[in-house]
């Protein structure tokens, strides 16, 4: 029997408020995901039965008592105010057998107190894009939340032009946002901050909670876990596209998809939301954005620890983004030790690759293949400047014979970071042109494709493809 709890209701009252989902008109399970069904000890029958109104916001399960969170946040390096759950319900909190929690919260679950001009609700197209990426990011093994399963109807949302209406069931160890402590302390409500932060500790750092220093030992963490993420998404190729203080999970967590993508051609500033119009967003700019946002977070913070001990905290982001970054760019060259010029291999492959629009994810992957005694490779027919590939391939080729490692256990590691299959836009857009005529073909074959991305498998070539021309060019907006 699944069990609910909700101890962000019961702990936190006045951060929320209550309110049930309001179900869309028809409303039916187009999909869902498997593999999250079986960790969260969801049978079939959960789908097929009378539980799955849950997931169409027109029932609850036993224990859950809906909330709409309230948070605030700066939206593109500006104070937005009060924001919160404009259109998300935190239905309850599941309990694992083992242990472990996961907040149930169902997105475009209709109009609440937060929803500001909004009308409450998510169309299929962004459902969809959402469902994939998370998925994707999960068995790419990049933190983030879940998406259980995508509910459809043939009920109208307007956006842009009119939109199937549309639910996603969000699954997350939390849903606590830098924005949440940001709202507090912009009211000037001490209190509160400290008693969310108590929350947050009690609940998700459980072994901090009887230390002196508990909160800045807490603050460096969640700057740890920060670089962590940001490290991954920037050695997979993944731009998140908005990247507000409202969006960013304490927990380390990528959460809030909208108009990300994974990288095609390697482009150093590339800028996958058309609404970005300064950039702040682009992909190589990432890095620098966390970090801003941890200060914003630090301020928020700063009437529970001394200026100093914030600073120390942050102060631990960026070798931590260099350490991670620099263990996944390593194992994606083939290096099993450290060099000096590591680096400078990585930055003139790089530069190479900028020059030239080589794709990130299919260059790297051509990499995993190489043979140390090979004098030229098949990567080397993607560039025009032969030269300039070959120079870069014999300095690497003699970087790699310094660790004395065979082939096949290089190629290994390689591939175990080098993934195969990513989710391009141009796959998420097939999958929801067919999936809008109820066809859900495309969109079960493409997630089916994610759930192991680094392994070679022909029956899934199509999806590692280079992608047309068009699907390099979609733009992808904040309604997405």
């Amino acid at each position: 029997m699944t069990q609910f709890i909700n101890s962000y209701h019961d702990e936190l009252a006045g951060f929320y408020t209550e309110l049930k989902p309001t179900p869309l008109k028809d409303a039916r399970l187009l999909y869902y995901s498997q593999p999250l069904a079986d960790d969260l000890g969801l049978s079939t029958d959960f789908f097929t039965g009378e539980s799955a109104a849950v997931l169409r916001g027109e029932a609850l399960l036993s224990g859950m008592n809906p909330i709409a969170q309230v948070y605030s946040g700066h939206q593109f390096g500006v104070w937005a105010g009060q924001l919160g759950d404009g259109r998300g319900i935190l239905l309850g909190e599941q309990l694992l057998p083992d242990g472990r929690k996961y907040d149930w919260h169902l997105k475009g679950a209709g109009l609440t107190p937060y929803s500001r001009m909004g009308d409450g609700r998510a169309v299929l197209r962004s459902v969809i894009r959402e469902f994939l990426a998370s998925e994707a990011l999960h068995h790419l093994g990049i933190p983030t939340t879940r998406a259980l399963s995508i509910v459809t109807s043939q009920q109208p949302v307007f956006r842009e032009q009119p939109e199937r209406g549309a639910m996603l069931m969000r699954i997350a160890e939390s849903h606590l946002r830098f924005g949440h402590f940001e709202h507090f302390y912009y009211r000037e409500q001490p209190d509160e901050v400290r008693k969310l932060a108590d929350y947050a500790i009690r609940h998700h750092w459980p072994h901090l909670v009887d230390e002196k220093d508990r909160y800045a030992l807490w603050l460096r963490d969640i700057a740890e876990r920060t670089a962590l993420l940001i490290a991954l998404w920037q050695a997979q190729g993944f731009a998140h596209g908005v990247m507000n203080t409202d969006n960013m999970s304490i927990l380390g967590l990528t959460i809030d998809f909208g108009p990300y993508a994974f990288l095609d051609d390697y482009q150093p500033g590339f800028i996958c939301n058309h609404s970005d119009y300064q950039g702040r967003y682009a992909f190589d700019n990432q890095p620098a954005v966390a970090y801003w946002n941890l200060h914003r977070l630090g301020q928020a913070l700063s009437g529970l620890m001394t200026a100093d001990q914030i600073r120390g905290a942050l102060d631990a982001y960026e070798p931590a983004l260099m350490v991670a970054f620099g263990e996944q760019m390593r194992k994606k060259l083939g290096f099993f030790s450290r060099d000096n010029q590591d680096n400078d291999l990585l930055t003139e492959l790089l530069n190479l690759m900028a020059k030239e629009g080589r794709d990130y994810t299919r260059t790297f992957r051509q990499l995993s293949h190489v043979e140390v005694a090979e004098n030229q490779m098949a990567l080397r027919d993607d560039f025009l400047d032969r030269d300039a590939f070959d120079a870069w391939h014999r300095k690497w080729r003699l970087r790699l014979q310094q660790d004395s490692v065979d082939d096949a256990t290089r190629q290994t590691q390689m591939k175990s970071v080098n993934p195969k299959r990513i989710l391009r836009n141009y796959l998420a857009q097939n999958a929801i042109e067919a999936a809008e005529k109820d066809d859900i073909s495309v969109l079960t074959r493409v997630h089916q494709g994610l759930l192991n991305p680094y392994e070679d498998d022909a029956a899934f070539d199509d999806l590692s493809a280079l992608p047309p021309e068009w699907g390099k060019t979609l733009e992808i907006s904040c309604s997405s």
